[in-house]
């Protein structure tokens, strides 16, 4: 077998780290993640049954709501086995080729994530910007098409990734810094010729979060500007709160990759546990939050919340 003497070498497996210096309180580590997944699965199966059961929530803004609970269902997915491994069973290891796997869905899903949230803001703008066009410009195969569109961008784009990890030798051991695989980590035990996956990956970050936030941004100054030519400041705050759930979701998402980039360009020094726990704010808490985020501020989503217990008390 090639070793670590320069020639190609790749591991049979990788060791996972779970939090970096701690070795005592896994268990209660273990029953966070565990009381994650759970709000977070049961939530966003909640949000799809919800919608997928009331008549009243068959419109555009609730379709985009769907695929944003079945996109988090694949992130908390994607992590659940190798996070679960780790903290519950204390089994670290992951084979090579499968880390690779839970790589590309990770990432595919993150990504995924930025363009439906695009897709709400254009949901929202044209709601508000344009009300009397909003059923025939937001059609059932626009909606589908844009989904549509939205997966095959972020597969296309991400396809390359364990092709471009496949090729490079693992000299500098096999451990890894997280309790699941990403991009990033794996190129720090990577000693091979790795300017193209950190230039690609650049890239395909920029062009992905960057030309999403922006349109994201672009879209709310069109919608603050149409309210604010609103005369009745009732009908001002009306037009607002219908944005706030996405708002709280689009803050919620972003929030944790903006203080990632951050702390990587001016806290060059931090211990690897604060990029931990970063990265688990990120994968973790937008899956999690999202359910509640539009269960609490969308009175159709309570309302359909309050229809189905009221059959179930029947």
């Amino acid at each position: 077998m090639p070793g670590f003497n320069g020639t190609p070498f790749q591991p049979a497996t990788l060791q996972l780290t779970g939090i970096p210096g701690m070795q005592t309180g896994l268990a209660w580590v273990a029953l966070i993640f565990c009381n994650l997944y759970l709000i977070s699965i049961i939530g966003n199966l909640s949000i799809l049954a919800l919608v997928f059961r009331e008549p009243a929530l068959h419109q555009p803004m609730y379709y985009f709501l769907s695929m944003l609970s079945l996109n988090d269902l694949g992130v908390s997915l994607s992590t659940l086995p190798t996070v679960l491994a780790t903290f519950c069973f204390n089994y670290r290891y992951v084979g090579f080729d499968a880390c690779l796997v839970q790589m590309f869905f990770i990432h595919i899903f993150s990504f995924m994530e930025s363009g439906i949230l695009l897709a709400m803001s254009f949901d929202r703008f044209v709601a508000i910007c344009d009300p009397l066009h909003y059923a025939t410009v937001l059609t059932n195969n626009r909606i589908l098409a844009m989904g549509l569109g939205i997966f095959t961008k972020s597969f296309t784009t991400l396809f390359p990734f364990p092709f471009l990890v496949k090729r490079l030798p693992f000299c500098k051991g096999n451990v890894l810094h997280h309790s699941y695989c990403l991009h990033p980590d794996l190129m720090k035990v990577a000693c091979g010729d790795i300017h193209v996956n950190n230039i690609y990956g650049l890239i395909v970050v920029i062009f992905t979060y960057g030309v999403d936030a922006t349109f994201i941004l672009l879209s709310y100054a069109l919608i603050l500007r149409t309210v604010l030519a609103i005369a009745s400041q009732e009908q001002r705050l009306k037009a607002l709160n219908t944005c706030m759930s996405h708002i709280c979701a689009v803050l919620a998402f972003y929030m944790p990759i903006i203080a990632v980039s951050m702390i990587h360009r001016f806290w060059k020094q931090a211990p690897p546990v604060v990029h931990v726990m970063m990265s688990n704010v990120y994968l973790f808490v937008p899956p999690m939050l999202n359910p509640i985020i539009y269960s609490v501020k969308t009175k159709e989503i309570r309302r359909g919340i309050f229809k189905v217990f009221h059959k179930s008390q029947v």
